[in-house]
């Protein structure tokens, strides 16, 4: 299925209903509508990043969606280019760590990382906006499982342009990557649709469903768990490695609890590394000002979008904005409340 953009329609002049949708063979942007002095002047069509829900204004991006693999631990601190994200999304590694996968759409950053490599549970995070992975490199059968699921990967170990190193930090914890020097390489992908479902921009805020929060702590493992707050409307980490002031400020925050098996390999120091099963069904906890709601999240497959249900059977919606997704172990990890 083809992705049909979602339109903001700016009118002057008379009243004037219009409905507007853009779909091509060539993933180009739709073309404003022509002004009709009988009826008024449609002034704008402005599309919806499938990332946020929010409009571009100025249009689509001619890059693809980049999915940049960044640490996750103080060996790699500080985390560069994570304000100027869409989405992140936290993922389970080996050894009880995690990893961040940041989306990058809307802004290009010239500086990101730390960078590191790929795991299998990158299909089901970038697929279903075709995302083109940045990472060091990765697993030979990792790697070879994330390209034969048709995603494009520019690997520091397979020669891709972009990455430099930072001097303060030493391998494997200092790599960094330019994405405007990998967008002049990149091919932009058809992306089939929103990642998230978004409400429409003039939706009414969801019942309070009286569960409320202002912080929390997400536990992966007994090795890793990360602390949130709410700031004002955002939600942040409390324990993130983020350059100073320039860390991820969530809109929304989603505790998404997903399968882990095993990937069948382990890493150099022996451990088994894990793969999260990212699609099928389970709980999910979405965090947005100090509301929390308990919903059903669905992924029919790896490459599609997540979808929401609420307790009474209808379908759950978020709020356009920037968003923070905790992919953590279904029965191992956990969500404590503050």
């Amino acid at each position: 299925m083809k992705f049909k953009l979602r339109l903001i329609v700016a009118v002057s002049a008379a009243a004037l209903t219009l409905t507007a949708c853009s779909s091509s063979s060539d993933d180009k942007a739709a073309k404003p509508a022509s002004p009709d002095a009988s009826q008024g002047t449609a002034t704008k069509l402005v599309e919806i990043s499938p990332l946020t829900g929010k409009a571009l204004r100025k249009g689509r991006p001619d890059n693809p969606v980049f999915v940049v693999k960044i640490e996750n631990t103080s060996a790699g601190a500080p985390q560069y280019g994570l304000d100027k994200a869409d989405l992140v999304m936290e993922e389970l590694v080996e050894g009880g760590l995690t990893r961040l996968a940041a989306f990058f759409y809307s802004s290009l950053p010239t500086k990101v990382g730390h960078v590191r490599s790929l795991r299998t549970s990158d299909i089901g995070i970038a697929g279903p906006v075709g995302g083109q992975i940045v990472a060091s490199g990765g697993a030979t059968g990792a790697y070879n499982k994330v390209k034969n699921a048709g995603i494009t990967v520019f690997s520091e170990d397979a020669g891709s342009p972009g990455f430099s190193s930072d001097p303060a930090k030493y391998r494997p914890y200092n790599r960094l990557i330019d994405l405007k020097v990998v967008a002049k390489k990149a091919k932009r992908t058809k992306i089939k649709g929103p990642y998230l479902p978004w409400s429409p921009a003039d939706a009414a805020p969801a019942p309070a469903t009286g569960k409320t929060a202002t912080a929390a702590t997400v536990r992966f493992s007994p090795a890793t768990s990360t602390g949130w707050k709410l700031d004002g409307r955002k939600w942040v980490r409390t324990n993130g490695h983020a350059a100073p002031n320039k860390d991820f400020k969530a809109d929304t925050m989603i505790v998404v609890f997903a399968k882990v098996g095993n990937a069948g390999y382990t890493d150099p120091a022996g451990n088994p590394v894990p793969e999260t099963v990212f699609e099928g069904k389970g709980e999910a906890m979405v965090f947005h000002g100090n509301q929390v709601d308990t919903v059903t999240w669905r992924k029919p497959s790896l490459d599609e979008a997540l979808t929401f249900t609420a307790k009474d059977g209808t379908p759950y919606t978020i709020a356009p904005g920037k968003t923070f997704i905790e992919l953590v172990p279904q029965g191992a990890g956990s969500v404590t409340l503050g």
